[in-house]
């Protein structure tokens, strides 16, 4: 799987996530079949359009522990996170160390697996509705 194709199965998945909920990184990384790449997955919505039709809740990924992560000093990406989750009426509560969390247990969405079409599979979806028309 090339760079562009483990974006678009991360973005793929991530648009899976129902409203209300969250996973971690590391599901995304395994319901694509990477699951040594939960920091690629991190990099991957990092770099996301955030324009993409249909839109992408980056929001609703969020580390393991049920930490929203600190994009570092003097950024505001987390309490953006924050009021993303808090906006689908997800609780967003802070910890000893004023880190954003969210209860994984009563928040979290972590499927076995997911229908993911491979850019392939897509190509022949792609094919076959334009040979429908």
């Amino acid at each position: 799987m090339d760079s562009a194709e483990f974006h678009a199965a991360v973005y793929e998945a991530v648009r899976l996530i129902p409203l209300g909920k969250v996973t971690s990184y590391g599901h995304i990384a395994h319901l694509i079949g990477m699951p040594n790449h939960s920091r690629h997955v991190g990099q991957a919505l990092k770099f996301a359009d955030p324009g993409v039709n249909p839109p992408l809740p980056w929001q609703r990924v969020i580390g393991s522990s049920g930490a929203i992560s600190s994009r570092g000093p003097g950024t505001n990406g987390a309490q953006r996170q924050r009021e993303a989750l808090e906006a689908e009426g997800v609780e967003v509560t802070v910890g000893r160390a004023g880190e954003f969390k969210v209860d994984m247990r009563i928040y979290g969405w972590f499927p076995d697996n997911v229908e993911i079409l491979q850019p392939e599979d897509q190509d022949q979806v792609d094919g076959e509705n334009s040979s429908s028309g």
